[in-house]
């Protein structure tokens, strides 16, 4: 009897019941499951198995352990309440431990690539492979602003990944997002390209993010993203959830951006964001009809720093920026996005519409210490190598946070070896806080003995001790 004279016998009986066309439904559905074919004629079914078996060695699994300051009441530092009290010592750390991923990019150097928050404030990294093997990893370089993160395991026997072109990515291509989610180990997914260049979801400080509905968990964080032909698209990142778990919305770094930041922490140590000079704002209903346009995306130049690489290029206020390289510019916040993605020494064109007319403006991507902005050296011998400067327009923290920033740091100087970096913001000098330069400078100059400043970096904030 076969499948479909089986249903047949149970549906036409009045008296057999419910019951009855629920048990045929269910025998049905196991019949069909048990008879499905392995093989199409001599063809195997389509399997994503030979792809994956190339491409897991290249996904490593990655433990951390840190250590981070732990916050404590002023009384409880204070000599003679500990003693008057009897408080017994505190530790003045906690240990953390975290999980996540990691894609080998580069076999002959070791070169992994994974998310800053996976190795931050890590003072021991173990890389597990899929082969079962514990490599000690060290920290080439990380980038907060991208949460980007080079590290380094000995180059053994290892294979790396192929890496495909990010740009010509399209919404509805096929995606596989390799991991290690919850501490599971390696771990398989697939969903396809959701959207591209999301930004502005405050996740990063800089985003230009691939979106996908491939699952992506808590661990997954600096594993890989690929396509069918099992070639790195991207390293995911984050997710958007309500509740912590996966509902179809996870996000991943385009892998042309994550090795242009490899390549300058790879060459400086560090990265140097790209600045232009100009300062802008969305573009609302109100803006867009006074300019008498019907496109209502965009973003307005409000202001054009004197002798910068957007004055050089024509930019004028009331200009309307709507592409950056071809990349169209929604809002404000894609004008930062774009140009501080950009390495220094790149050439930018804006497409603009000025009068009701478009045209187009070239421009050379600078470093922020190129600008003529005010940059001074505190007196205080602690800070002796260290160049601070008002937090730029460009800034991403920009009207966010009250302080200064930090423009270069010598290497080997006092602030260079107690942590300080360029591009840290910092708010507080001895628990008093600094709403500009001037501020800090007064403050810092008149201070004998250590200095304790907080400090942001990215998007974790820390106290520092300079003594």
């Amino acid at each position: 009897m076969d499948n479909l004279n089986f249903v047949r016998y149970f549906a036409p009986h009045r008296g057999s019941g419910r019951r009855s066309v629920l048990i045929a439904i269910l025998l049905f559905s196991i019949s069909t499951q048990a008879a499905l074919p392995r093989a199409a004629g001599s063809q195997q079914l389509p399997s994503l198995a030979p792809m994956l078996e190339q491409v897991t060695p290249a996904v490593v699994n990655i433990a951390t352990e840190g250590r981070v300051q732990v916050r404590q009441n002023p009384l409880f530092s204070d000599p003679f309440f500990r003693r008057f009290f009897n408080v017994p010592d505190q530790p003045m750390e906690r240990k953390t431990q975290s999980l996540g991923s990691g894609v080998i990019v580069d076999a002959e150097r070791g070169l992994v690539l994974t998310n800053n928050h996976v190795i931050a404030n890590a003072v021991q990294i173990t890389v597990t492979l899929r082969d079962g093997r514990h490599l000690e990893a060290e920290i080439v370089g990380s980038d907060p602003a991208t949460d980007v993160a080079v590290i380094k395991v000995p180059a053994d026997n290892l294979i790396d990944i192929g890496v495909a072109d990010s740009d010509v990515l399209r919404v509805g291509d096929f995606v596989v997002a390799i991991g290690n989610p919850f501490g599971l180990g390696q771990t398989v997914t697939s969903g396809i390209v959701s959207a591209l260049s999301r930004s502005g979801l405050g996740i990063e400080g800089y985003e230009d993010f691939i979106q996908t509905d491939a699952s992506i968990n808590p661990g997954n964080s600096g594993g890989a993203l690929v396509n069918l032909h099992g070639e790195l698209v991207g390293i995911n990142t984050a997710i958007f959830s309500r509740g912590g778990g996966n509902i179809g919305i996870g996000f991943a770094i385009p892998i042309n951006l994550a090795l242009q930041i490899m390549e300058q922490l790879l060459d400086k140590g560090e990265v140097e964001r790209g600045f232009i000079g100009v300062q802008v704002q969305n573009l609302n209903t109100d803006l867009a009809e006074a300019f008498g346009i019907k496109n209502q995306k965009g973003a307005v130049v409000n202001s054009v720093m004197p002798d910068s690489p957007a004055e050089e290029a024509g930019l004028q206020p009331g200009d309307i920026i709507v592409s950056i390289n071809s990349k169209p510019v929604k809002a404000a916040a894609d004008v930062r996005n774009h140009i501080g993605l950009l390495p220094v020494g790149e050439r930018v064109t804006f497409d603009i519409l000025r009068a009701g007319e478009r045209m187009s403006l070239h421009a050379k991507v600078v470093a922020a210490t190129d600008l003529k902005l005010t940059r001074r050296a505190a007196r205080n011998p602690r800070l002796n190598g260290v160049i601070l400067g008002e937090i730029s327009e460009e800034h991403p923290f920009y009207g966010r946070v009250k302080g200064v920033i930090i423009t270069e740091v010598k290497r080997g100087s006092r602030g260079w070896s107690s942590g300080l970096r360029q591009g840290d913001i910092i708010t507080s000098v001895n628990r008093q806080s600094v709403a500009d330069l001037d501020a800090f400078l007064q403050r810092v100059d008149k201070l004998e003995g250590s200095l304790l400043l907080r400090v942001i970096r990215g998007d974790a904030a820390a106290f520092l001790v300079i003594k």
